[in-house]
């Protein structure tokens, strides 16, 4: 069977590749997302509705206010669905600010395949976007002090690397992408392990190059973590004066400190106040609200 889709434009390819994603992994989402639009067929209202022969230009334009990501990865879906026919031109930049009324990117060809196209451009998109939007917001939060706002695993599955690139385009900063690339010793760890310093010392001799971060409870786990050397302590669930605690008891030693659990926006510039080095909000990829964006065909 022949394919239905096409290949994503070099110049797209170019902005992804520029942008840090892989625009190979981007196409494959992309192919994904598609595939499940027309898993059952194709367009058939579209199809049924509008002309073989149609030409269309287009815009898609925020309806709200934001901060931009996935401006190239929309126009990688209209490549695949246009097959060279559809015209694609970027009017804004990922990490800049999304206008209401404001076009980001301009498609002109069938209209059919326009319209084919529409839905799934637009919900990576507009995903992309309130990832990168609600994480401007927590950045902006703790604008003046040392602290960096960083994602975690908690990802929709098969668009990890989407949504922690989003997250960059919001000021933030990712932790991990994956199980290898670094060591995070949890509660279960511990229980498996024998205890904090068993586990720091387990973790030393299968993976000594790995960065590593320890879990911690409690004060006296901090205390633990710290003499086992560890480079990285997250701080669950502390409450503000543990926090500061645990800040003067890492002070001069080397080990930073990440606050996370329970961190709201509200409260997310009294931590930061404390000293520690990131807050990890999950909620930047798990709980982000979609950015309103829409494509308007011209009359």
């Amino acid at each position: 069977m022949s394919d239905p889709f096409g290949a994503v434009h070099r110049s797209h390819a170019a902005a992804l590749s520029a942008a840090g994603l892989d625009p190979a992994e981007v196409e494959r989402v992309v192919r994904r997302a598609l595939e499940e639009d027309l898993a059952l067929g194709p367009d058939v209202t579209t199809d049924s509705t509008v002309s073989a022969l149609a030409k269309a230009t287009g815009d898609i334009v925020p309806r709200s206010p934001g901060v931009l990501a996935g401006v190239p990865v929309a126009a990688a879906v209209f490549d695949l669905v246009g097959r060279g026919q559809i015209d694609v031109h970027l009017l804004a930049a990922d990490g800049t600010a999304a206008r209401p009324g404001e076009a980001v990117l301009t498609v002109a060809g069938p209209a059919r395949a326009l319209l084919t196209a529409e839905r799934t451009a637009l919900n990576l998109i507009g995903h992309l976007s309130g990832i990168a939007t609600l994480t401007r917001h927590w950045v902006d939060a703790v604008v003046g002090t040392a602290a960096a706002i960083r994602d975690t695993r908690k990802t929709t599955p098969g668009l990890r690397a989407l949504e922690k690139y989003a997250v960059r385009c919001g000021g933030g900063a990712n932790h991990r992408m994956a199980l290898g690339d670094a060591a995070l010793i949890k509660d279960n760890h511990v229980a498996a392990a024998g205890g904090i310093t068993a586990a720091v010392e387990a973790v030393r001799r299968s993976a000594p190059t790995v960065p590593l971060e320890v879990e911690c409870d409690t004060l006296d786990q901090v205390r633990e973590a710290i003499a086992a050397g560890v480079e990285l302590v997250l701080l669950d669930n502390f409450s503000l004066a543990d926090t500061v605690a645990a800040v003067d008891l890492a002070r001069g030693t080397g080990c930073r400190l990440e606050a996370s659990g329970g961190l709201t926006l509200d409260h997310a510039r009294e931590v930061a106040a404390t000293g520690v080095d990131y807050l990890a909000v999950g909620a930047l990829t798990h709980s982000a609200p979609v950015l309103d964006l829409g494509l308007d065909l011209r009359a």
